[in-house]
């Protein structure tokens, strides 16, 4: 990172009685006019997913040096340093709230990462980050209010099921069991990543949970790894996941939550898988099916979908307010 990242106006969120973050209208955001703001989070979700799928191939080739637990921890902790050096958060003036949102993020922060790699370490990447798509699949269910949210969902949801090939029947079901819990995480990453955003200036908050998933992670990474976590060369490597999976990627999606409604943000969560596929194949040599190319292509097609909707949305609020 150059710098740090630039506020954004928040967007005014409602609780749902189910828990759920419901995003409402951007307050303080001037009228764009123009379609091509609206693409402009979009834009960052889609480079953040890049950035964290390529740094998730490059950090299964560390597993062999520093192990499951050990390759999140170097993860979470040098991602906490390089934040902090750049933000330099404050720690007082906030509220008890304010904290819990911490709390929560750093807590959601760091068991999605713990379980995702546990499932990476026992399945292949394509699958393990098809089975955590779900989380954020079902959320965007949840959250939206729209039915054309809901048609994308289930179109990103039978490409998600057709990458499966049919069933996961054949997978380690351990493996598949970290994938789903993971996904769960995730989900409430998303939540408390938006709700950090808005209660936090620039990627203060952010900084502030990665260190908190950092201390939660660390006396797991010591156990597994031990003085391994200390070569060098690990380290080095462990420094390109983190700014590859963390610091890069997160940084864009707080971005990217505090301007795209949250049920938006999720259905393009269902680009993962087709991005882990193709990182799994230039990296992982995981070669891919035709089967497994047909339902990426779905899932690209939500994707593009749930983009269509969401500016056509915002136009139509637009040539309303005018």
């Amino acid at each position: 990172m150059n710098s740090p990242v630039k506020d954004v106006p928040p967007v005014a969120v409602t609780v749902e009685p189910s828990g759920v973050s419901a995003p409402g209208k951007p307050q303080g955001v001037p009228a764009p006019g123009k379609a091509g703001r609206h693409l402009g989070p979009v834009a960052l979700v889609v480079a953040g997913g890049l950035s964290v799928q390529f740094g998730s191939a490059v950090a299964v080739l560390l597993m062999p040096r520093a192990g499951a637990l050990g390759v999140v921890t170097l993860r979470l902790v040098l991602a906490a340093v390089v934040l902090l050096a750049v933000c330099r958060p404050k720690v007082r003036g906030y509220s008890r709230s304010d904290w819990g949102t911490i709390v929560a993020f750093g807590t959601a922060m760091a068991g999605m990462n713990i379980l995702f790699y546990q499932a990476a370490d026992r399945i292949p990447l394509g699958a393990a980050v098809t089975l955590e798509v779900l989380g954020p699949l079902i959320l965007s269910v949840v959250a939206s209010r729209r039915l054309g949210n809901l048609l994308w969902a289930g179109l990103a949801l039978g490409g998600v099921v057709l990458l499966s090939g049919g069933g996961f029947d054949r997978l380690d079901p351990v493996g598949a069991a970290f994938a789903l819990a993971a996904g769960a995480m995730w989900a409430a990453y998303i939540v408390f990543s938006a709700r950090t955003g808005r209660r936090f200036p620039q990627a203060d908050g952010l900084a502030l949970a990665m260190a908190f998933g950092a201390v939660l992670s660390l006396p797991l990474g010591i156990a597994e790894a031990g003085d391994k976590l200390l070569v060098p060369s690990t380290i080095l490597l462990g420094l390109g996941v983190a700014l590859m999976s963390s610091v890069l990627p997160y940084t864009l999606e707080l971005l990217a939550l505090r301007r795209l409604p949250a049920p938006t943000f999720a259905i393009l969560m269902s680009l993962e898988p087709a991005i882990a596929a193709a990182a799994g194949f230039l990296i992982l040599s995981q070669a891919l099916s035709v089967v497994d190319a047909l339902a990426i292509a779905l899932v690209i097609a939500a994707s593009m979908g749930a983009v269509r909707t969401q500016v056509r949305a915002a136009k139509r609020a637009d040539q309303g307010a005018a």
